[in-house]
Order: C-alpha cells, then sequence, then structure tokens
C-alpha cells in the first residue's frame, strides 16, 4: 500500500468529515507562521485547501502539490470562486520527487495535519527531505506537524464514526475499521461512506494508511538533509512540546 492511496475517492468526503474531527484549530498557526516567514509558500499535501486557501488569500505567493487530482479539482473551484491572483498555483505530484528546478526557491515549506506521515517508509521520508532540502532557500522554513496519537488508536471494526447531511444534501454515515500494524507502525482507517439521498443509495469503500513518526525520528532525518531544528511546538499556540502533547509541530531551518 502507498500513502497516496485513497485520496481520491475521500475528496468528496474529506472536507465533511474534518468539519466535524480537526476543524479550524490549526489554520491560524499556519497563516501566522506563512505571514511571518514570507513568500513564496508551498504546501505538501495541499489537499481540498483547508489550510491552503486562508494562507493563499494572506500571502498571496502561494503554490500547493497533491498526489490526488481530485482533492486539486475541488481546491482549484475554491481559488477560482476567491478571485486569487498569478501568484496562487496548484501542482500534481509527489511529495517525494517535487518537480521544481534547481532555481525555484520557497521561504516556507509547510507540511500540515500529519502529510509526512503518509511516507510509509523511511526512504519516502528521505527522499521528501532531501527534496525539500533543494528548494528551500538558505534561512527558509520547513515546518512538519504530527499527530502522535495514531499508536494509541484502538482497533475497531465497522464502528458508525459519523452522521449527518453530506455535501450533496443526502443524509450520510461513515462506518470505520481501524487496523493496527505495529511491526510496520502503520494505522490504517478502512472507511465506508454511505450516502442516501432520496431513494438513490451510494456506497464509497477505500483504506488511507498514516505511519508512526516520533519527534527525534524527524528531527534526526531534518539534520541529515541540511536543516536545524528552532523549535519543537505541542499545541498550536507555540507551547513547548511534551510526549503527551495532543500535537507535535517541529520548526526547521535550512542551513
Amino acid at each position: 500500500m502507498e500513502g497516496w492511496h485513497g485520496w481520491d475517492e475521500y475528496a468528496p468526503f474529506y472536507d465533511w468529515e474534518n468539519r466535524r474531527t480537526v476543524g479550524r484549530r490549526d489554520v491560524a498557526f499556519w497563516v501566522d507562521l506563512a505571514d511571518r516567514i514570507g513568500v513564496p509558500v508551498l504546501e505538501l499535501g495541499c489537499g481540498t485547501g483547508r489550510i491552503s486557501l486562508p494562507v493563499a488569500r494572506k500571502i498571496g505567493q502561494f503554490v500547493g502539490v497533491d498526489r490526488s487530482g481530485e482533492m486539486l479539482r475541488r481546491l482549484s473551484k475554491r481559488f477560482r470562486r476567491a478571485k486569487l491572483g498569478q501568484g496562487v498555483s496548484l501542482i500534481r505530484g509527489d511529495i517525494r520527487a517535487l518537480p521544481f528546478r534547481k532555481r525555484h526557491r520557497f521561504k516556507l515549506v509547510m507540511a500540515p495535519y500529519g502529510i509526512v506521515q503518509s511516507l510509509l517508509r523511511d526512504k519516502d521520508v528521505k527522499d521528501t527531505f532531501e527534496c525539500v532540502s533543494k528548494i528551500v532557500s538558505r534561512g527558509g522554513v520547513f515546518a512538519i506537524d504530527l499527530v502522535p496519537d495514531l499508536p494509541r488508536w484502538k482497533e475497531y471494526k465497522r464502528r458508525v464514526s459519523l452522521r449527518g447531511i453530506g455535501p450533496n444534501g443526502g443524509r450520510v454515515k461513515l462506518i470505520e475499521t481501524v487496523r493496527q500494524d505495529t511491526v510496520k507502525r502503520l494505522t490504517m482507517f478502512d472507511q465506508e461512506f454511505i450516502e442516501q439521498k432520496e431513494k438513490v443509495r451510494k456506497v464509497y469503500n477505500f483504506s488511507i494508511a498514516f505511519r508512526t513518526l516520533t519527534v527525534p525520528q524527524v528531527t534526526r532525518r531534518l539534520e541529515r538533509s541540511g536543516f536545524r531544528v528552532d523549535a519543537v511546538l505541542g499545541d498550536y499556540r507555540g507551547n513547548p512540546w511534551s510526549a503527551d502533547a495532543d500535537v507535535w509541530v517541529i520548526i526547521a531551518r535550512r542551513m
């Protein structure tokens, strides 16, 4: 399984689910960071634009890259509706092999909401960090958000996780199964979205996977890729990291 598998199928329901779980608790942090560090800014795994849109509105010069064409199609519509200028662009690509020429440099590369944990092998992380090191200007910043509670997620089968009115106006129910592979340190989510609108019933099935990464693992890899870790945060308000913090945010600077 690759970490990008499942995201095209997830796209129609991604925003619907995340409004009920993550919401906007991290948005202000990323907008403020982009505003302070400066342009241009690159977001890895920009998806449907939960972070991208407010950041692009604030700073103007923004590039988003994502493997999922379906996710990017939705974000592209949002950018057009927002009437953002020519300084904003979207690229379909693999974050392990970023499609930028050597002369292209970013002041900030953002990796929000566990996107680095969709890299399921050590080599994937190594390739991504080395790619990023080539496109961040000296003194520029690479910021990574990790989800620390993946290994604590208890396994369960076919649990109804969410219900409500879906993005197309019908009733939506999410039935979810969680599997853990402790050897490979993977947490896998098998998701079944059932959409009922009038007499039409549609079922969407897919799986997505994330890898457990620790702060020491990530900081060592960053240092090997030419970065110096400036800060490790335990929340989106700037408080220091602890092992039991809700989030782990690593701020690294290109040497």
